[in-house]
């Protein structure tokens, strides 16, 4: 029988990946941890052949049999669609990039968009489409050169926007590097105009790291009257040391409750291992009885086919009267500092924790399982300490 959108929708991940058959060669892989891809299945000269066209939602379920009729045309036409693919693949990573925007492009598929998450670098490009490619995207990349990059950026700051021209000039010095990389630019001319730019001022994000003032806060959380998802996440922001898009964009497929573990792709593609205390544990299980039958931990009120939006932790904590105060990212300076100063807990296992970069002491690189004991211990003291807090505070008055 041919699948449905709910069949698809509904999948759930298992110990080992499954497929869906579709009909006509066309089928779903569904791997352990929730990913959904098409395959379509064909023969050439008897051996079977699997080609990938895609991940649910990405690609619909309409798109995927239309994709799979072409592929069927094709090997009516006796045309091997895997081969085919292979050699258009080669021929465009032959071509060789000749302006300022090709470069551009080769540099976004081939280094920024595989470094950086998905969102950040959307924007990094839609940047460049913005300032850089309508004065210098036709441009030879040889031929661009320090006063022409200048006029771009002394644009960018007539406007108001300082920080965005900082931006602007890091994303073209990568550009520009990995063009000296491939041969097509002798230097990075960025490095000419190091000073040029004014100034832009250091903005943190706002962080209560005062215990006295944790305490109210943690009470407001626990009195929110809004969205049950947003509660939620607004429970776990304090205890998890994670990135608010690493926590709206939890998903159930990497979150194992039983072992008291959550496996996130962190930062840069990182593999990062967070160890849930049992406070966290326990908010989880009350959002799988509420979320569980949907991909997505945190859902948005208006889809529950979606993550919860970017903003929508900040615009409880503005409802519960911390603007300008506190913010999502803020719950991580929080951790930062007072599991340093105040639990005097190594700086090593708290940064390892935070999913930043760092060496112990005999030098080896960032390893997910590295410290993993201590980590778990310390997550358990904090959640403690948290409760602590909470329960010995009165609660700020909300407005």
């Amino acid at each position: 029988m041919p699948l449905t959108s709910q069949q698809i929708r509904t999948a759930k991940p298992r110990p080992r990946q499954y497929k869906l058959s579709d009909g006509r060669g066309l089928v779903l892989l569904v791997t352990p941890k929730g990913y959904k891809w098409w395959r379509v299945r064909y023969f050439i000269d008897g051996k079977e052949r699997m080609l990938s066209i895609g991940t649910y939602p990405e690609i619909s379920l309409r798109a995927a049999r239309d994709e799979r009729d072409k592929i069927r045309q094709k090997l009516a036409q006796g045309i091997d669609p895997g081969a085919e693919r292979k050699k258009e693949r080669a021929a465009q990573s032959s071509r060789v990039p000749q302006t300022l925007e090709d470069l551009a492009a080769a540099w976004y598929e081939q280094r920024h968009r595989r470094e950086v998450v998905v969102a950040h670098a959307q924007r990094n490009w839609r940047r460049l489409e913005r300032h850089v490619f309508p004065i210098l995207g036709d441009r030879a990349a040889a031929d661009v050169d320090a006063p022409s990059i200048l006029q771009v950026l002394q644009r960018i700051v007539d406007q108001g926007h300082v920080e965005t021209a900082h931006r602007v000039k890091s994303l073209l010095g990568q550009v520009l590097r990995y063009g000296v990389v491939l041969r097509l630019v002798d230097r990075d001319p960025t490095a000419d105009i190091r000073d040029a730019l004014p100034a832009t001022k250091t903005k943190h994000h706002a962080a209560i790291v005062d215990p006295d003032e944790i305490g109210p806060l943690l009470r407001c959380i626990e009195h929110y009257a809004g969205d049950p998802s947003t509660r939620a996440a607004l429970r776990l922001a304090p205890m998890l040391l994670v990135r608010p898009g690493e926590l709206r964009q939890a998903k159930w497929s990497e979150i194992n409750v039983d072992r008291a573990e959550w496996h996130v792709t962190a930062k840069g593609g990182v593999d990062h291992l967070v160890p849930l205390a049992d406070q966290a544990v326990s908010v989880f299980e009350e959002m799988r009885r509420l979320n569980g039958r949907h991909e997505y931990v945190f859902t948005s009120p208006r889809s529950r086919q979606r993550p919860m939006s970017n903003n929508t932790v900040n615009a409880a904590l503005h409802r519960l009267g911390y603007k300008d105060t506190m913010t999502g990212h803020g719950f991580r300076a929080m951790a930062r500092t007072v599991l340093v100063e105040r639990l005097n807990f190594p700086v090593e296992i708290v940064e390892m924790q935070l999913a930043h970069r760092v060496r112990d002491v005999h030098g080896r690189a960032y390893n997910r399982a590295q410290w993993f004991d201590q980590r778990r211990a310390m997550m358990q003291t904090w959640a403690d300490y948290l409760n602590a807090l909470k329960s010995e505070s009165p609660a700020r008055d909300q407005e």
